[in-house]
């Protein structure tokens, strides 16, 4: 279809901007709408949906289908399976997908979508559960479900009251207390999210352990307390952590010396040259277990105002370093 000619139109800001700001009035006071109109039937369709032994499967036409796409991802990323079936293409073979432990959200707004009323005797033989969502509680598709949620809005916020726009916003905004609804009812947490996040920020967080990014076996600095200045320094600069451990002679954490330690020690006038590393490390220092989240690293770091840390198994000694560095390409942090 050729678009409508606007050259000889000329734009105009101001009406854009009062647009602007009507559209996301109506789109607010649609979702508004919608608490007053959340009842039991809301709480019965999160309990049937609760119990479906399958699949939740999302339908929808046209932009509801758009809207069904992003709800079955937000209920898999939160805890509960689904998956989205094109009414159209359930005509023609999909049904196939749908089995008797499944459930079905079908969303219309107007509950009359020849694609989705053409199917419904097929999903009533299935035996398959039918959850309507539909601005219209009157329509086909209400009357033929088990459950009926009422999505409807008092105007949609395009101009022409055409194209769906405060309609969507409302089935959408539903869809998401479904998904919230569904994951604290099942007790879903922070790392159940992170575990079908492996990728995100969040995944990083509450998934990478210590051992996933600390150095270890020869990257790691160490010495003992018997060595002097100069095998100190050698030891911090060719393992480039900017600290070493002071270890005994079964790997032992003794003692840390870090940059800081020796900036300080300069300031104060000690000769270094004279002295061995247990006489100026700093002992008992900060360690960490290589079972640790590497987040609970981070948060140590930051507490004890720190770069670095040793990373120690149950009885002390030494597998271990990371610092600030390595957390942050590790995108920890």
């Amino acid at each position: 279809m050729t678009p409508p000619k606007t050259q000889d139109r000329p734009f105009d800001a101001d009406k854009a901007l009062q647009l602007a700001r009507e559209t996301l009035e109506i789109e607010a006071a649609a979702v508004l709408g919608l608490r007053q109109r959340i009842g039991d039937d809301f709480a019965k369709a999160v309990a049937l949906m609760l119990r479906v032994e399958g699949r939740v499967v999302v339908m929808g036409m046209g932009k509801s289908g758009h809207i069904g796409r992003k709800m079955v991802a937000t209920l898999a990323s939160t805890g509960t399976p689904a998956m989205f079936v094109h009414p159209a293409e359930a005509s023609h073979g999909d049904l196939g997908m749908i089995k008797t432990t499944d459930l079905v959200l079908a969303i219309s707004n107007s509950g009359e979508s020849d694609e989705l009323t053409a199917i419904l005797p097929v999903l009533k033989r299935l035996g398959v559960p039918l959850i309507a969502m539909t601005g219209h509680l009157d329509s086909t598709l209400a009357r033929h479900a088990d459950l009926a949620l009422d999505s409807g809005v008092e105007k949609e916020a395009c101009p022409l009251n055409l194209a769906p726009t405060a309609s969507t916003t409302a089935q959408l905004a539903l869809g998401d207390a479904l998904a919230v609804a569904l994951l604290d009812a099942r007790g879903f947490k922070a790392e159940d999210f992170a575990r079908s996040h492996p990728g995100g920020a969040l995944g990083r967080k509450l998934l990478t352990l210590v051992e996933d990014v600390m150095r270890s076996g020869e990257a790691v600095p160490k010495v003992g307390p018997a060595a002097g200045f100069s095998e100190v320094m050698r030891e911090m600069s060719a393992k480039g952590l900017g600290a070493t451990a002071i270890v005994d002679g079964q790997d032992r954490v003794l003692g840390i010396f870090t940059d800081g330690d020796l900036r300080r020690l300069l300031e104060k006038g000690v000769d270094l040259r004279t002295g061995s590393a247990g006489q100026f490390m700093h002992p008992d220092p900060v360690t960490i277990t290589a079972d640790a989240l590497a987040v609970e690293a981070a948060e140590l770091m930051e507490q004890r105002r720190i770069t670095s840390v040793l990373v120690v198994d149950a009885e002390g000694r030494l597998c271990g370093a990371l610092n600030s560095n390595d957390l942050m390409r590790a995108k920890v942090i």
